[in-house]
């Protein structure tokens, strides 16, 4: 508890040194203000640009290996078993043969496609468990093109298949190929014969992992007929994106190290000043019995203690005139790091006058010209 309740005293006494001098802090919270707003309205910037244009990229399936497979291939839903084995998969699932249906309350209702979906995760794309083998949900694209605003009814094909529609479905970005979708979520019971699929869609934990997961996925199809099966993967979708975060975020990191070194310079040169106008009451409290340590301590504290603030009012500041300006905001995390790292670079810029002030001779500081 004495390590404690020093720490606190020093905390309080580095703030009221603070308090005690306007200017001086003043100056150490605007510097470091402009330091993160700085940084922030620049590389912030360039950082949620970026991210706009990642999100933009990721929206169009850069994760996805698409599998089709003709009639006669041999494709069927085994594969999902053997893809459970495969490292870096997000999301997996197998689609069977499209067969059109139509509302059965309008015989003469433009037709959608139905088709059978296999594998555990489609209920998580769902998000409801089937209610038999015949219930489909679908998305609101078929439910338009069904007359089916309710989300309820029944659909029926040529050669008499129905199907109970039972709920809706959010088609994710890589399965807008298969709309207007509607889905018949199939229950596979072990040892149940498998069932043949046309469409195998694989979705990479991340965009690098695209290639080495498109060739895990061709090694494991095992059809008949290699010829009748194609294999269409968003590799080259996943190199840009690795292109554009890599210049990028190249040009972020040196521009904040540039911005932070220059600060941390200034910062120095300034808080040296500073500490230089205080040295004599530096020298009394060593001859009072302060030690050096103490005495870095309290000027290590009073500039944590603004900088702080200053990477506060600078935060506020960047976020108000991004919102204003109507760019894309980094994240909060991209703002923490920059307040974090803005207080670092004053402590680290203190460090060198706070040791200069604590070695001087209080003798020397106190004699009287």
């Amino acid at each position: 508890m004495s390590a404690l309740r020093r720490m606190l005293a020093i905390l309080r006494e580095g703030t009221a040194t603070a308090r005690s001098q306007p200017v001086a802090s003043v100056v150490t919270i605007i510097m470091i203000a402009g330091m993160c707003a700085t940084v922030l309205l620049t590389t912030g910037r360039t950082v949620g640009a970026e991210q706009a244009v990642l999100g933009t990229i990721d929206s169009t399936g850069t994760r996805a290996v698409v599998v089709r497979a003709e009639s006669g291939a041999g494709l069927n839903s085994s594969v999902l078993e053997r893809l459970a084995n495969v490292d870096g998969i997000a999301w997996a699932g197998a689609f069977g043969g499209a067969l059109d249906v139509h509302n059965a309350a309008i015989p003469d209702g433009p037709p959608v496609p139905v088709r059978l979906a296999y594998g555990d995760d489609i209920q998580a794309l769902t998000g409801a468990l089937p209610l038999s083998d015949v219930s489909a949900l679908a998305s609101e694209m078929a439910l338009e093109q069904l007359g089916m605003p309710d989300e309820t009814g029944g659909v029926v094909s040529s050669n008499g298949a129905d199907y109970a529609i039972t709920g809706r479905i959010t088609v994710p970005d890589y399965l807008a190929f298969l709309e207007p979708l509607v889905v018949v979520p199939q229950q596979q019971e072990s040892g149940a014969a498998p069932a043949d699929v046309s469409v195998l869609v694989v979705i990479a934990e991340r965009p690098d992992l695209v290639a080495p997961i498109a060739a895990a996925v061709r090694s494991v199809l095992a059809v008949d007929d290699p010829t009748k099966v194609t294999i269409a993967t968003s590799e080259s979708l996943a190199e840009l994106r690795s292109l554009v975060q890599g210049q990028l975020g190249s040009f972020g990191r040196n521009l904040v190290l540039v911005v932070f070194a220059l600060t941390a310079v200034l910062a120095a040169a300034i808080l040296y000043g500073l500490v230089m106008l205080r040295r004599k009451d530096f020298g009394r409290r060593r001859a009072l019995g302060a030690s050096q340590g103490l005495i870095v301590g309290l000027l290590l504290t009073q500039v944590a203690v603004l900088s702080s603030i200053g990477a506060t009012i600078g935060s506020v500041a960047a976020a108000i005139g991004l919102q204003l300006s109507g760019d894309p905001l980094p994240g909060l995390n991209f703002f923490l790091a920059v307040a974090i790292l803005a207080i670092v670079t004053g402590l680290i810029a203190a460090l060198i006058p706070a040791l200069a002030a604590a070695r001087r001779d209080p003798l020397k500081e106190l004699r009287v010209p």
